[in-house]
């Protein structure tokens, strides 16, 4: 099979599809791999490593016209005209995204396979779990740095003092995302609660982390008792494939000290906070209602040789099944057809087809 690794172009965007690694296994395979020029330059991976490895250094034209195209974010704007019936493989958070994508990919008859809609045996999301867990860790190490005085922040530090514990961390939500925030808040010494709903869950995180976090139900009144003090907020809230719930109102946001900070880590899907909007990189952050906000859509983005090689790790058994099987391997395994959100003209992902208000163009894949 032909397979395709363009260029990120999305702003700050510089991680890579694929690593020379994985190109050498795919080429062992007898598959031939096209990586657009500078690729992988982003993330330390020259051409001349994809060249050794096999793969052929071309044109981004090139990349895109193949069977199989692996991405990290979804197509945007001036990549739309590459768009035509081949499978896409990246994270298209196609409910947090401007419609217009999915118009596209429907009129091309593209296959859309996203990477956060892919279930393992378990009915776990594999490949959206390492790339939240470097949003998860960011999130407090951000939050952090926001608190700052110099950055408009209430000047309080989440650490730990000799003996003396400092900075109170809010985080709602319980997954991948919740958990590293959590882990990384508890180990810096500051006062961690979160919120989630599921007992059983709470129970197993308890014990798996530390003693000293405290496990609230996610209600809309316990979220709004803790809220009031606390230095840093993360939104962790994950519906797979839809909009994220807006679980924090404006009216809440508003009883928060001055110069607290909110990390949206849900923001790819639409955003947790009712505050809360994209933001980029290169200009991460906005102050609302004297509240900092922190909306980066691809936080992992910030760490992109890491966050390249733990995203390849991950898809690469798809990738290689799917170019071996071909269409196939979407239909023989449940948790990757799970994957597959339009195909044929249609969105084949039920949760994408609500939130975006197109129930009439959706079909079971």
């Amino acid at each position: 099979m032909q397979i395709g690794v363009p260029k990120e172009i999305k702003p700050d965007e510089n991680r890579v599809a694929l690593t020379p690694t994985g190109a050498r296994l795919l080429t062992k395979a007898a598959h031939a791999i096209f990586v657009e020029e500078n690729a992988g330059i982003g993330s330390g991976f020259p051409d001349a490593e994809y060249s050794k490895a096999g793969a052929n250094i071309v044109t981004a034209a090139s990349a895109w016209d193949v069977d199989l195209v692996l991405k990290v974010k979804e197509p945007v704007a001036s990549e739309y005209p590459f768009l035509r019936q081949q499978m896409i493989f990246t994270y298209f958070h196609l409910a947090g995204v401007d419609p217009e994508l999915t118009r596209t990919l429907l009129a091309n008859k593209t296959t859309a396979i996203a990477y956060e809609t892919v279930e393992n045996e378990h009915g776990k999301l594999p490949l959206l779990a390492p790339m939240s867990a470097v949003a998860g860790s960011m999130a407090v190490t951000m939050g952090n740095y926001y608190l700052a005085k110099f950055n408009g922040g209430k000047g309080m530090l989440l650490s730990q003092l000799f003996d003396q514990c400092y900075g109170k961390v809010l985080i709602v939500g319980d997954g991948v995302v919740g958990q590293h925030s959590a882990k990384v808040a508890s180990n810096m010494g500051a006062e961690v609660y979160v919120a989630g709903n599921r007992p059983d869950k709470t129970r197993q995180l308890a014990k798996s982390l530390s003693s000293d976090i405290h496990f609230i139900q996610s209600t809309e009144e316990n979220i709004a008792v803790e809220l009031t003090d606390a230095d840093l907020v993360v939104g962790a809230v994950l519906v797979r494939g839809g909009r994220a719930p807006h679980v924090i109102s404006e009216a809440m946001v508003k009883t928060m000290q001055p110069g607290s900070v909110i990390v949206d880590v849900s923001i790819d899907q639409g955003g947790c906070i009712e505050t809360a909007r994209p933001t980029t990189h290169s200009e991460p952050v906005f102050t609302k209602h004297d509240v900092i906000h922190y909306c980066v859509a691809n936080m992992p983005g910030a760490y992109p040789r890491l966050s390249s090689i733990a995203l390849t790790n991950a898809t690469l058994p798809y990738a290689v099944k799917l170019a071996d099987q071909g269409e196939n391997a979407l239909r023989t395994d449940l948790g990757f057809t799970r994957g597959v959100n339009t195909y044929g003209g249609q969105i084949t992902c039920l949760a994408v087809a609500e939130s975006l208000n197109m129930i009439d163009r959706y079909k079971a894949f």
